[in-house]
């Protein structure tokens, strides 16, 4: 294998952007939250949905970077992605996409029918998402958000668990907060050049994401104790999730980036308290 060929692999792969698939991972929640994980063939059970879905969000995530290839071009960071740094034409890209598609659809449709129509739902609003939503302030952040809800719901389907109405409640703001912390991170990080690179940056007036984003963190503490509240062990995970909240706000503050996958792998205290919730929650659920 030539350096070309590793060059050429090596962009591809960053292209369809795996760090972005453990939001995947929303679709063991119900499971895992049900006390069903440890089932026999129940792991092996979601490998499809999984893929499906990694393969439907990088097939988004390439139609994105498309058309925003432009305005990537001049950003301090996203230059730097395969389609905006011209690694991979836009032709290339836009055949992987549809290829990662393909399968997806294929693969949702091995799992169920209603799965198939709830990935389905997720590309329409990724698509739409890409070329206008995104434009639209509260809008964009509640297609964001619809994101993790479609794949909480898809992780009830394929594993034929009921979503609880608390749990459908914390998802939801927990989605809109980090939303809104990774547009505020981005308003901080390009600063005046903020509008030219979004333009819904441009309709947020001051003080509105920082509010939205407090708001929002507490009332995922609250919705997410009532949650836990009647599941004695998990109610000890609280001051976790309440420590891991304000360390978000506090790292967006500060201008350290708001994207929610980053901001878990490369702060060490978020990520040693995610570990820490996983493990007691893990113990809480299953250790009885």
């Amino acid at each position: 294998m030539t350096e070309i060929d590793i060059v050429k692999i090596s962009a591809l792969i960053k292209l369809l952007r795996p760090t972005q698939w453990l939001k995947n991972l929303m679709l063991f929640f119900p499971p895992f939250l049900g006390g069903l994980l440890l089932q026999p063939g129940l792991l092996l059970k979601g490998v499809l949905p999984f893929v499906s879905f990694c393969l439907a969000s990088s097939s988004g995530y390439i139609v994105n970077d498309i058309l925003d290839r432009h305005h990537d071009a001049k950003h301090p960071l996203k230059r730097n992605r395969p389609i905006a740094s011209g690694a991979i034409s836009p032709s290339a890209a836009l055949s992987v996409a549809i290829l990662c598609l393909a399968v997806s659809l294929y693969l949702a449709f091995c799992v169920s029918f209603i799965f198939q129509l709830i990935l389905l739902a997720y590309v329409v609003i990724s698509t739409w998402y890409s070329l206008k939503l995104k434009e639209l302030p509260i809008v964009d952040l509640f297609c964001i958000s619809s994101g993790f809800l479609l794949r909480l719901e898809a992780g009830g389907e394929a594993f034929h668990i009921a979503i609880t109405e608390w749990l459908f409640l914390s998802v939801f703001l927990l989605a809109i907060f980090l939303a809104t912390g990774k547009r505020l991170g981005e308003k901080y990080s390009l600063g005046e050049k903020a509008g030219g690179h979004r333009k819904s940056l441009l309709s947020y007036p001051d003080g509105f994401l920082q509010g939205t984003m407090y708001m929002t963190g507490g009332a995922v503490l609250v919705t997410y104790t009532q949650y836990v509240i009647l599941r004695h062990a998990l109610i000890y995970t609280v001051p976790l999730c309440c420590f891991g909240l304000l360390r978000f706000i506090m790292r967006v503050q500060a201008g350290q980036g708001g994207d929610p996958t980053e901001s878990l792998l490369k702060d060490a205290p978020l990520f040693v308290v995610g570990l820490l919730w996983a493990i007691m929650v893990g113990w809480g659920v299953y250790g009885g």
